[in-house]
């Protein structure tokens, strides 16, 4: 990729790509900016090309989405099959201090499409594309998804006001 047009790119998006990152790392400002990083990198090495039939950020949130799950799969660490633990979860009374951590208690894709429409204002179209899923699952997931972070916060608001 020829250095003018990175430079562009940076300039225009680097603030909200880097609050994406952020988000697909689960807020992990370290994580956030080492996945960044590569993002830069993979784009320089022109191991990921943009298509001109897409938007830019649209192309860049992308990379940026599969260059964090791939440090994720890297990363994760593995619980042996022989290990005690509950398979019923008990259900959780958010005590989360902030709307982020909320959020994180949702389902991966519910998080996903919720942070592009609002905090990224894209359309669920858009947002659908970077997340390479029909538009009819965007919806689905996206409605879902407002549903049980309503539910959330409810429960919350309930927890605080028996404290």
């Amino acid at each position: 990729m020829k250095q003018e047009l990175l430079d562009q790119i940076i300039k225009e998006h680097h603030r909200e790509a880097y609050f994406w990152s952020r988000q697909c790392c689960n807020f992990d400002d370290d994580l956030a900016k080492d996945v960044l990083q590569q993002v830069y990198l993979k784009i320089w090495e022109e191991k990921a090309k943009f298509n001109a039939e897409a938007k830019v950020k649209t192309w860049l949130f992308s990379v940026i989405r599969f260059t964090a799950l791939e440090w994720q799969k890297k990363n994760k660490k593995t619980v042996p099959l022989n290990a005690d633990f509950d398979l019923v979860e008990p259900e959780k009374i958010p005590e989360a201090t902030s709307h982020e951590e909320l959020i994180l208690m949702l389902p991966d894709r519910q998080k996903e499409i919720l942070l592009l429409v609002f905090y990224h204002q894209m359309t669920l179209e858009k947002a659908s594309e970077i997340m390479e899923i029909g538009l009819g699952t965007a919806r689905t997931h996206y409605d879902r998804g407002k549903k049980k972070l309503k539910e959330l916060i409810l429960k919350k608001q309930h927890y605080e006001a028996t404290r």
